[in-house]
């Protein structure tokens, strides 16, 4: 008779531990995921062999995986899932939770840990995950028992999506894994936690809002990543409601498509690299109405001088935003799309007609602020402007299905003001932590989102440096991503910031011992292109383009080209330094040559 020939066979829903973490995901939908093997989570490892509706993607760095995971989320609308080891695999996804937190992008990080016994003996690659993370979570969990775990698997998926989105740490000890016990779905786990944020506003403070848009004569919207993270339907009730209001609209860095660039009503990306017209508009409207932004430092400049004669109307998801940073009117909480929709419904019938006639004086100062042209740069036939390079790639690419991630600094403030996005979702980007390293990653997860999509990761070549590594798992899953580097061999942010506010201090900003990017990339196996004039920028990105797999482009740009407008510290949104071809007669000439206007 062989062992246990006549055992009992396991009772329905009997599973070990990892086995309900892998199980749990594919109940949740989750079809992709990132991460990287260890032994404190080998258990689910090896528990996904079994489960043909997960696709597993290994990337060459914990940091990648998280990054990779918001690329996917912010481009899906699904949360991002990352699987990582216990001590130095946990550690290392660190950056991308508190990037996450950061821009409300939904993540599920499952961390392994050392056996339960084993907690706090300083044991192999032991490290306190949720000490470590919980001022950069929506919430952690350290899971106790295999009773437990099935319970923290669904809540935690519903409390990364669930009002304003973030990232959720689940820390699994590996004898959690290995133990068995009963697995309940989503619709039989029961809450541990009280968790009802409120999406539904106050109908007083709809009608209060309503009054105080009607009486302006000097209105905006004032947008952000909020409307995103709120869905499509956000994005077209804010459209309708523009319209209706006919007020113009700005958006915020990580707002970018959620209102169409082509639309009259757009007057572009306020704050410290911002639009010229979107700033002053900013500073003299009498009715600011903000929705789905928390007032974030780099749009309100100098908080004393921010918008100083204007009522003001906050949405937000998250009632902690209301008040926290600049004082309000009125403030209502709820998920931006359902306030759009009241707000669209309770608008009266009388002020549907005659706005045009109304706000007429106010479009044509703003009409006045456009014709400066602020992002105004001098042509050069000779060496590539940044400006130029993202100009061309955004000509060539609007018949394609594109998405947009970047690194952070210098280009992607360019990328910001020169790459027009028509529709949400397609922007990716870093916007308040601010993370080096994060466009690659991300792109990675967008392409892998939108597998026939064109996704292009602009970057400047000492950002890209930090995750380079990654392109390795570009090459090994075949993602076609296109990293267009505009390459000016500095810090490019960090200098211009020396120059103007340093005395010209250049201190460690240039980057010295560059790889050659061309031989870089093939030596991963993808495709290297390098493009040195303007006269063969078109061509070359065109060919980048029509590549099937992978490629590294090196765009070698203007190397002291600055990016502006820009906003000084301390400074209110009227007092932008702007380049000289943004200068006309009214401007007041520093002495180094740039408006202070």
């Amino acid at each position: 008779m062989k062992p246990n020939e006549y055992a009992m066979p396991p009772a329905p829903n009997e599973m070990s531990g990892a086995e309900m973490v892998v199980r749990a995901l594919a109940d949740r939908g989750v079809e992709v995921l990132f991460g990287y093997p260890g032994g404190a989570v080998l258990p689910i490892y090896d528990a996904m062999l079994d489960e043909p509706r997960l696709r597993h993607i290994l990337v060459r760095h914990e940091q990648g995986a998280a990054h990779a995971a918001e690329g996917y989320a912010r481009s899906s609308g699904k949360p991002g899932v990352v699987l990582v080891t216990s001590g130095p695999g946990a550690i290392n996804t660190v950056v991308g939770i508190a990037d996450a937190l950061m821009d409300s992008i939904p993540l599920i990080v499952i961390t392994g840990q050392v056996p339960t016994h084993l907690i706090g003996t300083d044991a192999f690659q032991e490290a306190d995950t949720i000490g470590i993370t919980r001022s950069c979570t929506k919430h952690s969990y350290l899971v106790r028992s295999v009773e437990e775990l099935p319970h923290v698997l669904h809540e935690a998926y519903r409390v990364a999506t669930t009002g304003r989105p973030g990232p959720v740490v689940i820390d699994i000890p590996k004898d959690i894994q290995v133990k068995t016990g009963r697995y309940v779905g989503p619709a039989d786990a029961l809450p541990l936690h009280r968790f009802e944020p409120q999406t539904k506003a106050n109908p007083v403070l709809i009608d209060e809002a309503i009054a105080l848009l009607a009486e302006a004569r000097r209105p905006i919207i004032y947008s952000g990543g909020g409307i995103i993270n709120s869905g499509p339907a956000a994005s077209q009730r804010l459209r309708q409601f523009a319209a209706l209001l006919g007020a113009p609209v700005t958006s915020t860095l990580t707002g970018l498509g959620a209102f169409p660039a082509s639309d009259p009503l757009w007057i572009g990306m306020p704050g410290m690299h911002g639009a010229y017209e979107a700033n002053h508009a900013m500073h003299d409207c009498d009715v600011m109405f903000c929705v789905g932004a928390r007032f974030d430092d780099r749009v309100t400049g100098r908080l004393e001088a921010f918008s100083p004669g204007s009522r003001k109307i906050h949405v937000d998801i998250d009632p902690s935003s209301i008040g926290k940073v600049v004082q309000v009117d009125v403030g209502i909480v709820g998920d931006a799309c359902s306030v759009l929709e009241d707000m669209i419904a309770a608008w009266p019938q009388s002020l549907r007609t005659n706005r045009q006639e109304r706000l007429m004086p106010w479009w044509e100062q703003i009409e006045k602020w456009r014709s400066r042209n602020g992002f105004g740069y001098r042509k050069s036939d000779e060496v590539i402007k940044p400006q130029y390079a993202i100009e061309r790639l955004r000509a060539l690419t609007r018949d394609r299905d594109v998405y947009v991630t970047t690194e952070v600094g210098q280009h992607q403030m360019w990328a910001a003001q020169f790459f027009s996005l028509e529709e949400p979702n397609r922007w990716m980007t870093s916007g308040g932590l601010g993370t080096m390293g994060y466009g690659l990653p991300a792109a990675i997860g967008a392409q892998l989102a939108h597998p026939t999509g064109t996704v292009i990761d602009i970057a400047g070549e000492a950002s890209i440096l930090m995750n380079m590594q990654e392109m390795s798992t570009a090459v090994q899953y075949k993602l076609p991503v296109k990293i267009f580097i505009l390459n000016n061999e500095y810090m490019g942010m960090i200098r211009q910031w020396q120059e103007l506010l340093h005395d010209e201090r250049y201190s460690h900003s240039y980057s010295e011992s560059l790889p050659d990017f061309v031989k870089l990339a093939e030596a991963y196996g993808a495709k290297g292109m390098r493009a040195e004039t303007p006269a063969e920028l078109d061509e070359k990105i065109l060919e980048m383009l029509s590549h099937p797999g992978p490629v590294i482009f090196d765009c070698r740009v203007e190397k002291t080209e600055n990016c502006l407008p820009m906003i000084p510290s301390g400074k209110a949104h009227n007092e932008m330094i702007l380049s000289d071809e943004a200068i006309d007669l009214g401007s007041v000439i520093t002495g180094e040559g740039r408006a202070l206007v």
